[in-house]
């Protein structure tokens, strides 16, 4: 059963999208299990580059089933355009699979996401405004719309009246904006049911079949372990589970049937949205690390904010995560410093701590305690093997290897397809 887990082991964007589509010769299916289109995949493939929103990267993999689990909330109108905008440049998009169980992101989560970031105003957390948070938050208080809803007109009806008998009380009197009327609603969400039946299927059932028959079944994760809604660095988090146990429930495989679990990581770090951030830079350097890697956010389009290589949180990813393994990404981003920082540890307090803390209030006084490793100056980009990088760029993946408690068995050192040094085989 060759079920692996890929998945964020910062705060997201760390390169999945390439790892995935890496894999996606070899895998026959690809799952997203959590998160909506609040993340993005950037795959480029020739000369040819793939924003990804929704879709599981393997969707570009001729031969590769492409599903979104359970534990997906899927914005109908993302996925048709998104589905529409790939097949117009010829990519085949028939063979995808959604669980009839994923939650609907309705239009009225996405007014409820809006109008509360704003009331929060200082205090704000961050989120894309797509609608997220409402949507998990409907689903744990048992009033979600789930994909198989779009095909009972009167279930539809009813549960749409029940998740606005309350959310019109709390726009009009404290936001004091208009009521959203049922019937609008209902009839947005039924215009998608025709459109989106050829994909709904029972994903479950046809995930655990297809592990029985030995197929490569790859789980991917959106947005990254510090992002987790349990075991990031909350509230400035996103609204379901990244982390590799999120796979098991957002696409309803048994954890025993996980064979290894690679965690991504940027050779560097770096987050989108609030929250505390101990190797951010606010210099030159940082501005460096924007421009050269494109550090701006495929889904929202905003800046990230970058800051060196933090080895406490890879740790901490790999605990929580059990990796096997790490595929270190935008190693050739580095290219050109004389040194290079590397957080070991953090001093909160004068005390030097080597680990998270699980403490909010300490985590938010952490500072970085930085070792130095030598930089290197050669273009990386062409190398197709370990032993063609410089001793200096081999030096630095040794120790974050060393630093983070997990082999690193595969490099990112370019955007491309084929820009990729495979070290251990993730098959």
């Amino acid at each position: 059963m060759p079920a692996l887990v890929l998945l964020g082991a910062q705060w997201g964007d760390e390169g999945k999208g390439k790892a995935t589509d890496l894999l996606g010769g070899s895998v026959d299916y690809v799952v997203r299990y959590q998160g909506g289109n609040n993340a993005g995949h950037t795959v480029v493939v020739g000369d040819q580059k793939y924003a990804l929103h929704l879709l599981p990267s393997g969707i570009l993999s001729p031969g590769c089933t492409p599903v979104i689990g359970n534990g997906v909330v899927v914005d109908p109108s993302v996925l048709l355009s998104e589905l529409s905008g790939l097949n117009e440049r010829g990519v085949d998009t028939s063979k995808l699979l959604i669980s009839g169980n994923a939650h609907i992101i309705t239009p009225y989560n996405v007014t409820v996401d809006k109008v509360t970031e704003r009331f929060l105003g200082k205090r704000k957390i961050g989120t894309t405004g797509r609608g997220i948070g409402p949507t998990y938050a409907d689903k744990i208080n048992r009033v979600g719309i789930r994909v198989q809803d779009l095909y009972d007109e009167s279930i539809l009806t009813q549960k749409v009246e029940a998740a606005l008998d309350v959310k019109n009380q709390m726009l009009t009197k404290l936001y004091n904006r208009r009521a959203i009327a049922v019937e609008q609603v209902v009839e947005e969400l039924l215009g998608y049911a025709e459109k989106l039946a050829p994909y709904v299927a029972d994903t479950v059932l046809v995930l655990n079949e297809a592990l029985e028959q030995d197929k490569v079944v790859l789980f991917e994760g959106g947005q990254g372990t510090l992002l987790d809604i349990d075991h990031g660095t909350y509230p400035f988090v996103t609204s379901s589970n990244p982390t590799a146990g999120g796979a098991c429930t957002g696409a309803g495989v048994g954890p025993t049937k996980i064979s290894r679990v690679i965690g991504i990581l940027k050779a560097y770090t770096t987050r989108v949205g609030a929250g505390p951030f101990p190797t951010e830079l606010f210099d030159e350097d940082g501005e460096a690390l924007r421009r050269i890697g494109g550090e701006r956010g495929v889904t929202t389009g905003r800046d990230r904010r970058c800051g060196w290589f933090d080895a406490v949180i890879a740790r901490y990813a790999t605990r929580v995560n059990g990796l096997t393994d790490f595929f270190l990404t935008k190693l050739d981003v580095l290219t050109g410093w004389e040194q290079i920082p590397v957080c070991v540890a953090y001093e909160i307090d004068g005390r030097r701590v080597e680990e998270l803390p699980y403490s909010q209030t300490d985590f938010h006084h952490a500072k970085p305690v930085y070792e130095m490793l030598p930089g290197w100056n050669e273009d990386i980009s062409k190398a197709k093997s370990f032993s063609d990088l410089p001793k200096n760029a081999q030096a630095y993946v040794k120790a974050l290897e060393e630093m983070s408690g997990a082999p690193i068995s595969a490099i990112g050192v370019g955007p491309g397809r084929d820009e990729t040094i495979e070290i251990n085989s993730f098959l």
